[in-house]
């Protein structure tokens, strides 16, 4: 049982400490004047480049952020209760990928914000249930649904100021995160 609770404490702090510095890095982008946001990904220009390490942490401003957290959190934890090797995994190859797609593919726009790393927890999510078949999975997967399977939406170009493309690319990460490191599972502690 004491396996069981550290796993998800430690789990609830690696989301927090993510959390806890784009909330940081968008008080430093409100002291000024959030003219950080210009460092977000702009496609198929090189000084958009530098956005691929930073879109993830830069928002609009803080309802924007806001929308954000309580998603991260909740998809976030799930995916670092695989253990903080695979969060760190996950996260990285879903937050560069997903904004390499974004830079390659996406409207001549600044792209910013954690909602492509949100949409690549739910893919990842979603795809390792399908893949693994535990029952563990099957039902963080039934769950993740029932709160947020509205997200499929937000794939969908409906509004001009979202970035679906970094909803789809966030999306598609993920479900290949969950492809290539799905089976590491067994490797991680206990749940």
């Amino acid at each position: 049982m004491d396996r069981l609770l550290d796993n998800w404490l430690r789990a609830f702090q690696l989301i927090m400490c993510l959390v806890s510095l784009i909330w940081c890095v968008a008080l430093i982008n409100h002291i000024f004047d959030y003219r950080l946001n210009a460092l977000g990904i702009y496609p198929r220009d090189l000084d958009g480049l530098i956005g691929i390490l930073l879109w993830s942490l830069l928002h609009g401003d803080f309802s924007h952020l806001a929308m954000n957290t309580m998603p991260l959190i909740f998809l976030g934890f799930f995916v670092a209760l695989r253990g903080p090797v695979l969060f760190f995994k996950i996260s990285l190859l879903v937050w560069l990928l997903a904004g390499v797609l974004v830079w390659l593919l996406g409207r001549p726009a600044i792209h910013l914000g954690a909602s492509g790393l949100i949409f690549g927890y739910f893919g990842f999510i979603l795809a390792v249930a399908v893949y693994e078949r535990s029952l563990w999975d099957l039902s963080v997967a039934s769950v993740t649904m029932f709160y947020y399977g509205g997200l499929f939406f937000g794939v969908l170009p409906l509004q001009a100021f979202i970035s679906w493309e970094a909803h789809l690319a966030g999306l598609a990460t993920g479900i290949l995160a969950a492809r290539l490191f799905g089976k590491d599972w067994a490797a991680t502690p206990i749940r």
